[in-house]
């Protein structure tokens, strides 16, 4: 038995999809890619959504239109989650921005809340909030000391499509949300990533930005910039700053057929989720994440607790052994890896949580089918390495 990290969510619905364009002979981001767009905003009750060529790329504008619109500007301070992904941080690092660090709640993965509060400052002017894994943030304390303080409040969902707050969909709790189509994540579109946001100001500098920086893609009653009535013109002229972060017409497509199916894929991964949880309570040794809210349960995390403390090179290469996949907690406590001495950066106290995930922790896949099979090999193989 093979335990992959993701498992394939196509079927000839996707290949049909892939055959329409491929017969349209256009290739480059056209309709299928706006229809994508107008489904998605309307399935994640969004005024506006953007496609661009991955989640990375997704938080890249996001960033980008805030200091293009100069709600944030250069040397400002945004409070990030010591545990993310790189491309949580890099965009603020590219745009001159400060990251402050602060540590993870053990529980729940996410940023300590508790934490919060002090960590601000007068030079504070957001909040990057990371969905990890699927599981919400505690975002009614979060927005209480946006709001106290006058902080922009920033949602990387790219591990947490279709996971919800208090009804809510992630995402859609902040100014603006970035959300992940990779092949491993909750539906696929190839490569892909979505940029979601009321504010029309903010989704026309993303049109913008996510093609050169030109006009060709604004509205002509944009409030960023008046268009000239001279399509020569405006087709190649630029106003700020940009990239080409463009998707292609075949990740919309796939997007379309996949969006169908997301109600079903996230349903189904809380399933294993719950098998999961009912059979991992009790076993020593072995702690997993505390739901907030309702995840969408990218993965199952598993942190080594009293009993197996300093064995996960053990665990991880028997689990390897038995066909299992495992990858760290996203990438650990970030500031450990080289790359921070790029970043214009400060801790706030210590990490001990992030610390402790960075060396006792790691996760492993979940599924869009059934995959009750794979975690009781799992609980198996947990129950063997407690007695060996």
């Amino acid at each position: 038995m093979k335990y992959t990290l993701s498992d394939n969510t196509w079927d000839r619905r996707e290949y049909q999809a892939l055959e329409s364009v491929i017969k349209s002979g256009f290739f480059s981001m056209g309709e299928k890619v706006q229809e994508f767009e107008v489904q998605f905003a309307k399935k994640f009750n969004s005024k506006y959504a953007i496609m661009s060529n991955s989640g990375s790329s997704a938080n890249l504008l996001a960033i980008a239109s805030l200091v293009y619109s100069k709600r944030l500007m250069a040397g400002d301070e945004v409070i990030v989650p010591s545990v993310s992904w790189s491309t949580t941080y890099f965009p603020l690092s590219q745009f001159g921005l400060k990251l402050k660090f602060v540590d993870i709640d053990l529980a729940t993965l996410n940023i300590d809340v508790s934490k919060l509060e002090k960590a601000i400052t007068n030079k504070t002017k957001a909040i990057f909030a990371v969905n990890l894994l699927g599981n919400p943030n505690e975002f009614d304390k979060i927005l209480n000391l946006c709001n106290e303080h006058n902080l922009i409040l920033l949602e990387d969902n790219c591990e947490s499509m279709g996971a919800s707050y208090k009804g809510k969909q992630l995402g859609t709790i902040g100014l603006l949300g970035t959300f992940s189509t990779f092949y491993s994540h909750h539906i696929c579109t190839m490569e892909g990533g979505v940029t979601v946001t009321d504010d029309e100001d903010l989704y026309h500098y993303m049109l913008s930005i996510r093609s050169h920086g030109w006009t060709r893609h604004l509205p002509k009653n944009s409030n960023i910039y008046e268009k000239k009535e001279d399509e020569f013109y405006e087709s190649f002229n630029f106003i700020m700053p940009g990239y080409n972060l463009r998707p292609i017409e075949m990740e919309g497509a796939l997007g379309i057929e996949q969006l169908k199916k997301l109600d079903g894929i996230i349903d189904q991964r809380r399933k294993n989720a719950e098998y999961f949880i009912n059979n991992i309570e009790g076993l020593k040794g072995f702690q997993t994440q505390n739901e907030i809210g309702e995840s969408s349960w990218f993965g199952f995390a598993i942190i080594l607790t009293e009993g197996n403390i300093g064995r996960r090179k053990e665990l991880l290469k028997l689990l390897q052994s038995k066909g299992i996949d495992v990858r760290p907690i996203v990438a650990g406590n970030f500031t450990r890896n080289k790359a921070i001495e790029y970043l214009d950066h400060e801790i706030y106290g210590e990490l001990k949580n992030a610390d402790y995930i960075h060396d006792q922790g790691f996760f492993v896949g979940n599924h869009s089918k059934p995959n009750y099979d794979k975690v009781d090999l799992l609980i198996e193989i947990f129950k063997e390495f407690n007695a060996s």
